[in-house]
This record gives structure tokens, sequence and C-alpha cells, in this order.
């Protein structure tokens, strides 16, 4: 039998490269070797400023067409909106009261958050809790791995502390979910730190060919390169990161070479950069043109997703209930 996998994706903005080549591509190579769901986080969204709610819902919808677009098969996977399936929130619920407050507070990830985004609006306990929230996301459909980074990890190590506490109180109901390290390139911003809707340094996968050409000639370059015919260091530089994505082999050694040698300047590898990302998102803007022309399919394919995806949670949940002797019987 297959096994069962859980990933999602938060719509705080639109699908940008760091999402596109750090998990996006490689759900698509996933569906033909596990049982898929893969939600719209739409309930962790909320984790940001309540002023930026009301672009939800449509960052929801701009996300389920793109997950699409680029190859998301709704044939193959359950895709599904995490705020329809209320068996989330229940079963959140119930792991909140067997989680320590110590577990949470001492997540790598939660303190780096607080301090890169310097304590705005996160001074809640949705922000602080919701990696119970993500533990739930994943064990209501009883999924055995998770897709993740590196920088993942602490987050999927709480999730089985958590079932390892719950079974050990009520019986094996729960697999200890494992982590299914998936390699990705790494997309630096404009500004040099990692690609993020948070910081705002993002191309999105929807720009036209302008914004991308426009957001390329923005990325910070070699800060010692000064001049075009200065040498240049390539492993310091973020267009030569995502040159090492778009670029092939001995375009990359030519790129490389050329930098070194002061032969290429900054700004027309930059050039080079944008022909390259837009040669690559043009098939996938024509895709996404045609997509949009199918509202009614969209539809089906949200609410079918959605009925799979509580029939699932559903069964789960009165599992989870039943072996924590709760469940409501009648008088």
């Amino acid at each position: 039998m297959k096994q069962t996998i859980l990933s999602g994706i938060k719509p705080t903005g639109p699908i940008h490269l760091g999402n596109l080549f750090g998990a996006v591509l490689n759900w698509v190579k996933l569906q033909d070797d596990y049982n898929c769901y893969y939600m719209i986080a739409d309930l962790h969204a909320l984790t940001g400023s309540p002023e930026t709610y009301s672009q939800i819902d449509s960052y929801r919808r701009d996300a389920i067409i793109n997950l699409i677009t680029f190859g998301i098969d709704p044939e193959k996977s359950v895709l599904f909106i995490q705020s329809e399936i209320p068996e989330h929130c229940r079963l959140h619920l119930l792991l909140s009261m067997l989680t320590p407050i110590s577990w949470l507070e001492r997540n790598p990830t939660y303190k780096e958050q607080i301090l890169s985004l310097n304590n705005k609006d996160f001074n809640n306990y949705g922000f602080l809790g919701y990696p119970v929230l993500q533990a739930s996301d994943i064990i209501i459909y009883k999924a055995n791995r998770v897709p993740v980074g590196e920088d993942q990890l602490p987050h999927l190590e709480l999730t089985r502390e958590i079932v390892r506490r719950f079974n050990n109180f009520f019986g094996d109901v729960f697999p200890e979910p494992e982590a299914l390290l998936t390699p990705s390139p790494r997309i630096p911003g404009l500004d040099g730190r990692k690609m993020s809707k948070s910081f705002n340094n993002t191309i999105e996968v929807q720009d036209d060919e302008k914004t991308v050409e426009k957001k390329v000639m923005m990325f910070i370059t070699d800060p010692l390169k000064i001049h075009k015919n200065d040498p240049g260091r390539p492993e310091v530089c973020n267009c030569w990161a995502l040159q090492k994505v778009f670029a092939t082999e001995d375009e990359q050694k030519n790129i490389e070479r050329d930098c070194k040698s002061g032969i290429l300047g900054c700004v027309e590898c930059k050039r080079s950069l944008a022909k390259r990302i837009n040669s690559f998102l043009e098939p996938y803007r024509n895709k996404r043109i045609e997509l949009l022309k199918k509202p009614d399919w969209i539809n089906d394919v949200i609410n079918e997703g959605n009925r799979k995806a509580r029939e699932k949670a559903s069964s789960v949940l009165e599992e989870a209930i039943s072996a924590m002797g709760i469940g409501y019987h009648g008088i």
C-alpha cells in the first residue's frame, strides 16, 4: 500500500520561486508514489496581521490555480482548503490540551521568526501554538511522511512528540510521521535573504515578463564588484545562485568563468537571468490563462478535494475521540 503524505502552502501572497522550487515541484514528483493530501493552509495564514485577512480569499484561489498549473493533478492528489475541514480545528483543540507550553516556547523556528519579524503582530497564541494545528493537519490524515526542508525539522519533531504523548495516554491511534527531506536549490530573495512573502522580496510565478525583468535588476550582487571589469565572486552573488537553477551546465561554466575574469558585468548577467526565468515561466503563464477560463471546473476541483479530505478527517477524528473516551453516546 502507498504511504500517505500531507503538505500545505499558506495563502499569504502569490506563490513565488522559493515556494515553487522549495515545495511545489517536489510535490508534483511525489504524486505517483504516495497518497498525497495537499492543502491551502488558510487557517495558518491567520497568524499574520488582521488587516491582511481580506486578501486571503484571492490568494487562496490563486494558490489552487497555480498548483494545478505547475502539475498538481486533482486526479492523483487531494487538493483542499484547510478551513473547509473543521475536523482540523477539533483535533487541534484536543491536542492543545496535551501539549506543554514549554514545548512550543523552545521551538527554534518560533524564536527565529519572532526576531526576524521584530515581534510585529505576533504576540498571540495562534502564532505560538500553530505547530499544534500543524500536528493536527498531519495526523488527521494519518500521514506517514511529510516533505520538508531541514529548517522545518523542529516542527515535525514536535508533531512526533505530540503523537507519542497522545498514543501513550490513549493507545496507538496515530503513526509517527517521518520527514521526507526534499532537495531544493537555494532561492534568494531580491535583498539576499531567503525568498519570503514576509520579507516582500519575491519573484512571483505569475509576474509578467516586464515585472520579472524589473525585479531581477534589483538583485543584490557581489558588493566588491563595483565596475563591470572587476573580477567577481559568484559564491556570494544572489544572481549566481539563481543562474545555477535556470542555466544549463555549460551556461553555468561560462557565467562563472566570465564573472571571475571580469568579462561579464552584473547588468548583463541580470539581463540573461531575467530572460531565462521568463523562458521557464512562459508555458505556465499560458496554461494559467487557460485555467482562468474554466472557473466552474476549478470550483468542482475544490469541492471534490474538500469532500475527500473531510471524509478521511472525519473518520480519523472519530477514532481519536473514541480512544480518548470522550465521545457522546446519549443519555
